[in-house]
């Protein structure tokens, strides 16, 4: 089973979707670092280079456990911008629901660069995700936002999602984390 066929587009008025390569890792970790300081937190980035390169996952590495990764999306070429650079991305893995005994796709990160939303690339994004979960037979596509992102859960709902406030969202880390493997 294919889980990672790229999306690519042979119109050149199109954006360009793949898949992330080892070359693309100084970007990604960019990108994290804009997202991050979009959201208060850049002092809590921790990645490195050689740290996505040791935990993503690439198109040509063989498939594991627990691989993550990335879509990146290309602006269409131009005249001023004959080779353009990707301007967003969508880190994702691949998760499971037992009530619906199927699998799906948590995107952990959608990131468009300020300068380039509004073209609808963050849009082309989930709909790739949405494509790649149909494509294993998925029934979800999932991820969080934060509660004060009114600009993202606005365009959020307006591709259909919709807010679980039923849930929260737990997490052990830290110390927390040892003290829990302990003894296991």
């Amino acid at each position: 089973m294919d889980f990672v066929r790229p999306l690519t587009n042979t119109m050149t008025d199109q954006p360009t979707i793949r898949l992330a390569t080892p070359e693309d890792v100084p970007l990604i970790l960019q990108f994290i670092c804009e997202l991050a300081d979009y959201e208060k937190a850049l002092h809590e980035v921790e990645a490195t280079e050689e740290s996505l390169l040791a935990t993503l996952s690439f198109p040509d590495t063989p498939p594991r456990r627990g691989a993550v990764y990335t879509a990146l999306i290309t602006p269409p070429p131009t005249a001023e911008t004959p080779n353009p650079i990707p301007v967003g991305m969508a880190l994702y893995f691949y998760n499971y629901s037992t009530w619906r005994s199927a699998p799906g796709i948590y995107l952990e990160d959608l990131y468009v660069q300020p300068s380039a939303r509004g073209h609808g690339y963050g849009f082309k994004l989930l709909k790739y995700l949405a494509k790649q979960v149909l494509e294993v037979s998925g029934r979800r596509l999932e991820w969080s936002v934060l509660t004060w992102n009114e600009p993202s859960i606005r365009f959020y709902e307006q591709v259909g999602a919709k807010g679980m406030d039923e849930w929260m969202k737990m997490m052990v880390e830290g110390d927390a984390l040892t003290k829990l493997a302990e003894g296991a």
